[in-house]
């Protein structure tokens, strides 16, 4: 594989020198792609002789595309290409190949996992002494005092039968303060010599919106949501500028080997910087969507919204996106904020980290200063309280087309559908959890699971329900996605919630133009389509005929994003 070169993206995107994000959008807009390397009329690709899944209602089905300029020029037969060859035209030979529009993941947290799989230990292992063994290891090569931190953590995955305490974590790493970070990011696992540098014993009130918690009066080591935040503000940021462009490269890298796209980064610090220094240097491997993190007074937004920025500046490579707030816990974690318990915990009901003021407010401060926004809300209660706020906003500042996010919108009910689609709101449940995190839904019973993650439902009413993964809680393979929303099948071969399971053709919809609508980009991208950004997956096989089962073993042959390869096999 090629790397991409300063002068190709800035080919694609006709930027200035200064920068991604120089230039203001409109929602739905974009500049134009520059001049591309055929000369004339000619095409600078061509792929033919590929069974193309256009996702556009007028022409689903082709053989042939062209492409010039970083978008599509031409879709229909080969016939209908074959006068756009030229001498300088890369034709790629289907040869019964699938191609279809790139993937769109519209909740995932790039720069965040990038930092932590360049700087953390990975726990993505299946045994306790496997998690002692890396953190030791990590540990003899860290400095006295300095924390050692890991993540990809999951309780549901060990082989032992039970999870991570911190007398685990003090048998293996007495000396060094720890953070491990489950994977779902809303709970860690903390060492003893943690609890002493942050003060907090046995005895310590649990904060509001947090939890630590305890057994026989003593603490587990396990801790939730904000009562994380003692802990994690004693450990040192430690990247460089450097180092976070690295991040974005690596995991860059790693999404585009899975078709990934574009992306929306939902939730971000100072991550325009990190985006744009990746894109200066070539090493952007796919169009993001930035939600800067609300919440943070001396972070992001502020600044952006004092300036004037809101919801669209940008190009088509850097965008800013919505506002992101939280308003419950966590679905693979079990800490979501439900109106029901969670199975064989009668008196709990999950965790809130916003009141309904707070909710309202946030909706508010956003519509007033022209900002999409997107609140994590997992669980009923969680969702129902975004909902009064966007239909009070609505009532109050009315907009023409708000698109409201709820990041997640995990469990829903009749009443909630109705809502959702009365007000325009798009919900971004996972689409990989259903398969990937199959041992945790015992703890929500089969019956709730026929309203979670309810894409069958979203679509029924005709929501246009986008795909998130929301990684690292979630795998990012969005055919891995795919299969877990046709079969609603875990990878013990367990069915939850058999009633929202979709078609293929649905789901793939769920992938490419439902996360374009999200962002306000359904004119310029989610389907291959004449006029629209040449993005698209070459699929080594088709997954409308392949064992629905199956469908995430299927190899993505090359990625490619305005006409540029980021990943071939």
């Amino acid at each position: 594989m090629s790397d991409f070169t300063r002068r190709d993206f800035m080919a694609i995107s006709g930027l200035a020198a200064g920068g991604a994000v120089a230039a203001g959008c409109s929602p739905g807009g974009g500049s134009r792609a520059g001049s591309g390397g055929a000369a004339g009329g000619h095409a600078d690709i061509v792929v033919r002789g590929a069974s193309v899944y256009t996702v556009d209602d007028d022409t689903p089905r082709a053989e042939a595309f062209a492409v010039k300029s970083g978008r599509f020029l031409a879709v229909g037969s080969s016939d209908d290409v074959s006068n756009l060859i030229g001498p300088g035209t890369e034709v790629i030979e289907g040869g019964g190949m699938t191609v279809v529009p790139g993937f769109i993941d519209a909740h995932n947290h790039p720069f965040y996992s990038g930092t932590k799989h360049l700087k953390q230990v990975s726990l993505d292992v299946r045994s306790i002494e496997a998690i002692k063994s890396a953190l030791g290891e990590r540990a003899q090569n860290t400095a006295p005092g300095q924390w050692v931190q890991g993540f990809l953590y999951d309780d549901t995955k060990l082989e032992d039968g039970r999870p991570l305490t911190r007398a685990d974590i003090d048998d293996a790493v007495p000396d060094h303060p720890v953070s491990v970070t489950h994977r779902g990011g809303h709970t860690g696992v903390y060492n003893s010599r943690a609890f002493e540098l942050a003060g907090i014993t046995a005895d310590t009130p649990d904060p509001p919106g947090g939890m630590y918690y305890r057994e026989n009066g003593e603490l587990t080591g396990r801790v939730a949501e904000r009562a994380k935040e003692p802990l994690e503000s004693l450990i040192p940021a430690g990247t460089t500028r450097a180092e976070r462009q690295e991040s974005i490269r690596l995991i860059g890298e790693r999404m585009a080997a899975a078709g990934l796209t574009s992306v929306h980064e939902t939730g971000a610090g100072n991550d325009l910087v990190s985006y744009q220094d990746a894109y200066d240097a070539g090493e952007l491997h796919f169009r993001a969507y930035v939600f800067p993190n609300g919440g943070d007074e001396s972070g992001l937004f502020p600044a952006l919204k004092a300036a004037g920025i809101r919801t669209g500046f940008g190009d088509e490579w850097v965008k800013v996106g919505g506002i992101k707030y939280g308003a419950d816990g966590s679905a693979s974690e079990r800490t979501m904020a439900m109106s029901t318990p969670y199975v064989g915990r009668p008196d709990d009901y999950g965790i809130l980290t916003m009141d309904q003021e707070e909710i309202h407010e946030a909706v508010d401060d956003a519509v007033r200063n022209g900002w999409q926004i997107g609140i994590h809300a997992n669980g009923d209660l969680a969702i129902e309280m975004c909902l009064n706020a966007f239909e009070r906003a609505q009532r109050e500042m009315p907009q023409a087309d708000p698109r409201f996010r709820l990041e997640h919108c995990s469990l829903v009910n009749e009443d909630l559908l109705r809502r959702i689609r009365d007000v325009g709101a798009i919900p971004t449940p996972f689409y990989t959890y259903v398969h990937f995190h199959g041992n945790k839904w015992g703890e929500y019973g089969a019956e709730k699971m026929e309203w979670m993650f309810a894409h069958r439902r979203f679509l029924d009413y005709g929501i246009p329900v986008a795909g998130a993964s929301d990684y690292p809680p979630g795998p990012f393979e969005a055919l891995m996605g795919i299969q877990s929303m046709v079969t609603r099948t875990d990878m013990q071969g367990r069915e939850w919630g058999p009633s929202q399971k979709i078609s293929v053709e649905e789901a793939l919809r769920v992938c490419t133009i439902n996360g374009a609508h999200a962002a306000f980009e359904e004119g310029i991208k989610g389907s291959i389509t004449a006029g629209k950004l040449a993005d698209f997956v070459i699929l080594a096989d088709d997954p409308h005929a392949a064992d629905p089962f199956a469908i995430k073993e299927i190899e993505i042959v090359r990625s490619v994003v305005g006409g540029r390869t980021t990943y071939e096999a």
